[in-house]
């Protein structure tokens, strides 16, 4: 009977050290640490468009794994929710438009940075179709445009409307979610909406029955100094881990390198990772990208930020009045430390 009893104990002993490791087993492979790898979460800008496509580039070509990353890319939902995300822990990286990142900085302080720049020029525009009454900036006045409240479009309109000399407020803005803003346009409910260039294959196709070109005001145009999406990260990271950070932004740019060199084989592996991609659309999207990562006259490092540009949009959004003056400095809104260098 002692022997039976002595049996069964020791059974039991090696059950719950063989369910112990197992477990153990477990943890590990959960948090990273069994392949070595440290989990990171990232935020594309908006949606999974074509325009976001260079991060799953990174992913699929390893270039996230050689940096010592295992990535999880979810969706994000325009830059001020980007931010907040961040801010608070629930994203480690995430991609936002600079400008509404300074405004939203200049309002509301987040423990948020960027530490480096995607576009080198802001991809921002008011969109319309042909026939609709939009050809220049000042056809704007007494128009109807679309866009989701708090977007980086209709954040930054103020700005564009002083630089091209109408008053903003003679410009009617109907909050509409981002899904509905083709059919908006298209339907004739609105003369334009918010829209980044690379909208225009969108736009277009969702006019199936007329055929309309788009008719596109890029903000860039008249601001020619406004940078376009830039990476947010949370500030304690990038003081604490800037080799971290300066790993995983080297991976990402290598990624968006290559889907400027390659914008159909860029779609193709988005579609890959994102199924319901269009690629026809997709890969129009992403050449029409190029020129805003590498303008014709920009000889930097991808992902290029300087103070001095960044000091002229800080001193161009105060003299808008997009936000109050002596709010936020060049280093409260860039990292330049870990910004990549010639």
């Amino acid at each position: 009977m002692r022997l039976r009893r002595s049996v069964i104990a020791l059974m039991a002993v090696l059950g719950l050290a063989l369910v112990s490791a197992c477990n153990g087993d477990d943890n590990k492979a959960a948090d990273g640490a069994g392949d070595g790898l440290q989990k990171v979460s990232y935020l594309t800008s908006f949606n999974t468009f074509g325009r976001e496509a260079y991060a799953y580039v990174a992913l699929e070509k390893g270039y996230f794994k050689d940096a010592g990353f295992d990535v999880k890319i979810t969706p994000g939902s325009g830059t001020v929710d980007v931010m907040k995300l961040v801010a608070g822990g629930q994203a480690d990286y995430g991609i936002g438009d600079f400008t509404a990142t300074v405004i939203t900085l200049g309002k509301q302080k987040l423990p948020v940075t960027t530490v480096g720049m995607i576009h080198q020029r802001s991809m921002a525009a008011i969109m319309s179709l042909e026939g609709m009454g939009i050809n220049g900036p000042k056809d704007l006045v007494g128009k109807t445009i679309g866009d989701q409240p708090g977007s980086t479009n209709t954040v930054m309109f103020p700005v564009y409307a002083k630089a091209v000399g109408i008053d903003p407020k003679s410009v009617t803005f109907l909050p509409s979610p981002p899904p509905s803003l083709p059919n908006l346009l298209v339907s004739g409910k609105v003369q334009g909406i918010g829209q980044f260039v690379v909208g225009e294959p969108l736009i277009e196709k969702a006019d199936k029955e007329k055929h309309r070109k788009a008719k596109t005001l890029p903000y860039g145009d008249v601001l020619p100094d406004l940078y376009g999406n830039a990476i947010i990260t949370r500030s304690d990271l990038a003081k604490d881990h800037p080799d971290q950070v300066k790993k995983f932004t080297n991976a990402l740019l290598k990624g968006l390198q290559d889907t400027v060199n390659d914008p159909a084989g860029a779609a193709a592996i988005l579609k890959k990772h994102v199924p319901n991609t269009d690629l026809e659309v997709a890969t129009k999207e992403l050449e029409i990208m190029k020129k805003y990562v590498k303008p014709d006259s920009f000889n930097g490092p991808l992902g290029d930020v300087t103070k001095e540009r960044v000091q002229k949009i800080i001193s161009l959004l105060e003299e808008s009045n997009a936000m109050p003056k002596g709010s936020v400095t060049p280093e409260d809104v860039v990292t330049l430390s870990l910004a990549p260098k010639s």
